[in-house]
């Protein structure tokens, strides 16, 4: 009997339609497609990772030179009465006044970290001119933290590895999503092969930058794997390890906790005021005109190269002031003070705009006040059970005032475990992150790239006004 009063028949022989065959055939085409351009991200991730990780080394071995070379020249005139404060002031002078001059008259948009800038791209209101960029951030920060200004180079590598992965997607041609997973990548692996830290990479750019993507499991393998290439990189070149080598601590007594939860607070105290005191060193050089304006370079490279010469402790980016730290058994007082006194020279070198990053002044401020903070609480009350190695909360201070300015808490915790190889103490990091993330919080403090991509919105709408 026919069930089928129209006549059609149920057998599946029959022939089909060249449209249905086509659309059988049409997803596998399209799957094929997409596993097609999804290995070609990676592939392109991969370049960005290993052309970011070279220009880091090299940007790292350029600066570590400079500074060389610079405390060569200032030896060869220690001993003449004049010359040996004159010429490291002069030189210093001279090498921020240039950088500076490149940098206003080049690419306005090196300034600072640069890391506001990728956000601000990542987010679809920045753009990036990797031509200009990449060569004027290089040697705008190379001459800035060769000077011995208070900055670290964790910002030019960032800004530069998204310039990269700029480049890397525009000479693919690459679509506009595409693009702005190469500069996540980018960003990613610069902050990996400053610190030799791919995991703080990779969460760096989850957790502060926090781009938009249409496809976040492909985004985010490429970024995974520009960080990883841009690690090993630097590890082929510079070695491997920890990037701050200090004592390797045992896990403290869970009875300690307590001491680190109010160290984070304290620091979460300090990260608030770190960023209001920054935005206001922001606002108070960006209001200089004439002639003050234009010499900024000048008389800023003047100050830090007279005190480089006076007690160089306070100035350069922070490595060697945590190595200081480490190394000598000063007093409280003296530890403390130094860190005020780097405070003010980051509140110096950083909000007058020179091109440098805030990460590493801030590690070298964590460690004085952390170490110094504690040792005279212990030399006060005798808790050993609150404080039995004081030295260890030096490096839970690291992420704490990390987490506590650029809220970022995840990123601060792998950070200052992959940077100091004390992966121990990730307990007492994450109680003394937390809180110092959520006193900074609850005072009201924003965080600190947040902020400043907006004044960097507002200035280049204030620009473009003009410029109309």
């Amino acid at each position: 009997m026919n069930n089928h009063p129209t006549g059609e028949s149920n057998d599946s022989s029959a022939p089909q339609p060249e449209g249905k065959s086509l659309s059988k055939l049409m997803p596998k085409a399209l799957l094929e497609a997409k596993q097609k351009l999804k290995t070609r991200l990676l592939l392109w991730a991969s370049l960005v990772g290993i052309l970011t990780g070279g220009v880091g080394t090299l940007f790292q071995v350029a600066v570590h030179q400079v500074i060389l070379g610079r405390e060569q020249l200032i030896e060869l005139v220690k001993n003449y009465t004049v010359l040996n404060w004159l010429v490291p002031t002069v030189l210093s002078a001279v090498m921020v006044y240039f950088a500076f001059l490149l940098m206003r008259q080049v690419a306005p948009e090196t300034g600072g970290s640069g890391i506001p800038q990728i956000e601000g791209f990542l987010n679809g209101l920045l753009p990036i001119r990797w031509q200009i960029v990449l060569p004027v951030k290089f040697l705008g920060g190379l001459l800035a933290l060769g000077s011995g200004m208070v900055l670290g180079r964790e910002g030019p590598t960032i800004q530069m590895g998204g310039s990269i992965g700029k480049m890397v997607g525009s000479y693919f041609r690459s679509s506009g999503e595409q693009v702005k997973t190469l500069v996540a990548a980018g960003a990613g692996a610069g902050l990996a092969s400053a610190f030799n830290a791919p995991l703080a990479g990779i969460l760096f750019v989850s957790e502060e930058m926090r781009p938009n993507f249409e496809d976040r499991i492909s985004s985010y393998r490429a970024v995974t794997l520009a960080s990883v290439m841009a690690t090993i990189v630097v590890g082929i070149f510079l070695g491997q390890g920890a990037d701050i080598k200090i004592t390797k601590f045992e896990a403290p007594p869970l009875e300690s906790l307590l001491g680190f939860a109010i160290l984070g607070i304290c620091l979460g105290v300090i990260g608030y005021f770190f960023n209001l005191c920054l935005f206001r060193t922001l606002d108070w050089f960006s209001n200089l005109q004439g002639m003050a304006y234009v010499l900024t370079g000048l008389y800023v490279g003047a100050a830090i190269g007279f005190l480089s010469w006076l007690y160089p402790p306070i100035t350069g980016g922070g490595d060697e002031t945590i190595f200081w730290a480490f190394r000598n058994e000063a007093p409280s007082y003296v530890l403390l003070s130094l860190f005020l006194l780097r405070f003010a020279l980051t509140m110096f070198s950083y909000g007058c705009g020179a091109p440098g990053g805030i990460f590493a002044p801030m590690l070298a401020l964590a460690t004085t006040f952390s170490m110094g903070g504690t040792q005279q609480v212990h030399d006060w009350f005798q808790f050993p059970f609150l404080l039995p190695e004081p030295d260890a909360f030096a490096v839970a201070g690291m992420g704490a005032l990390v987490a506590a300015t650029v809220r970022a808490p995840l990123t601060a915790i792998v950070l200052t475990i992959e940077m100091t190889d004390n992966y121990l103490l990730i307990l007492p990091l994450l109680v003394t992150c937390l809180t110092s993330t959520i006193t900074a919080h609850a005072l009201g403090g924003e965080p600190i790239y947040s902020v400043l991509l907006k004044r960097n919105l507002s200035r280049n709408k204030i620009s473009t006004q003009i410029d109309s």
